[in-house]
């Protein structure tokens, strides 16, 4: 039996993915989007936590997933939960759009101790039509981060996949326990440590692991301590940052538009021009030109 993953997912489907995040190198979550014509998936094993949504029209899905067997409607929304280690093949009748979310047991296993104190929760099956608005939410901000700048997407996609693993250890699993309250702040030094070493690493992928080892805390407690003291997540945090040291090279007048955007972490001028505008009012251009008229 095959273990199907956004790399070779191909090998028994008859398309391959429309976008997947196999060259973003993500740590804790793989992602693909794929769109289908009606036909038979092989049985399959995977060694992954999959997460099912589709996101195109109804379609009749006819499943057999760890001996179980199924058939149910699935329309735009509707998600499934696969646990990994059990035999899978599937069946539909007509073009099937959907997203393939896929987790590692291991990374469930760090969050689960962080969060609920216990590395042995088990994810359920989910074989029915199951509507989960947040997990859409995840997916969809997912591949959008895809779209715009994949190769700088670390810090942002670590986030959602803390977050959807909580959420999943908290609504479909095994667990009975309710996750750790996060309190207090970072302390004066803590906090100057993470600036220090944010405006230091611009230019590269920071992850949300990375961050958080820093002042000694999971990524899940130091995601919601640094919301609860800024009002921000570190990915707009961090965009924040790379703007305004922009601004500062802008205003310095020694390196191009491109040249400045490579030089604060972002993929393409184009992303850097998207952002800019959205924080700042006007393009880099036009901020440029202002800067000259001072």
């Amino acid at each position: 039996m095959s273990d199907p993953t956004p790399s070779n997912l191909p090998l028994i489907l008859p398309r391959l993915p429309i976008l997947a995040s196999d060259g973003a190198n993500w740590k804790n979550i793989q992602f693909a989007y794929f769109r289908e014509p009606p036909c038979d998936v092989p049985e399959h094993v995977s060694s992954q936590h999959v997460i099912c949504l589709n996101v195109g029209k109804p379609v009749q899905l006819e499943q057999a997933v760890g001996g179980r067997y199924e058939k149910v409607g699935s329309g735009f929304g509707d998600l499934k939960i696969y646990p990994a280690y059990l035999s899978q093949w599937f069946h539909w009748n007509k073009e099937a759009e959907f997203f393939n979310l896929l987790l590692a047991p291991s990374f469930l296993a760090t969050v689960g101790y962080e969060v609920f104190g216990s590395d042995r929760l088990e994810l359920i099956p989910h074989l029915a039509t199951l509507f989960d608005p947040l997990i859409g939410q995840i997916g969809f901000a997912l591949k959008t981060s895809l779209e715009i700048d994949g190769r700088n997407s670390h810090l942002y996609a670590d986030s959602l996949a803390h977050a959807l693993v909580v959420h999943l250890l908290s609504r479909y699993s095994t667990n009975s326990r309710q996750h750790k309250t996060v309190t207090g702040s970072f302390t004066q030094q803590q906090w100057q440590q993470i600036v220090d070493f944010i405006e230091a690493n611009l230019d590269r992928n920071i992850s949300l692991t990375q961050l958080a080892e820093i002042v000694r805390l999971s990524p899940y407690h130091f995601a919601h301590l640094f919301k609860q003291s800024t009002h921000i997540s570190p990915h707009q945090y961090l965009i924040r940052c790379r703007i305004e040291r922009a601004k500062q090279l802008i205003v310095m007048g020694n390196l191009s538009l491109a040249a400045i955007a490579q030089t604060v972490g972002f993929a393409s001028q184009g992303h850097f021009t998207y952002h800019f505008k959205r924080l700042v009012g006007v393009t880099p251009k036009v901020f440029w030109q202002l800067s000259q008229e001072r």
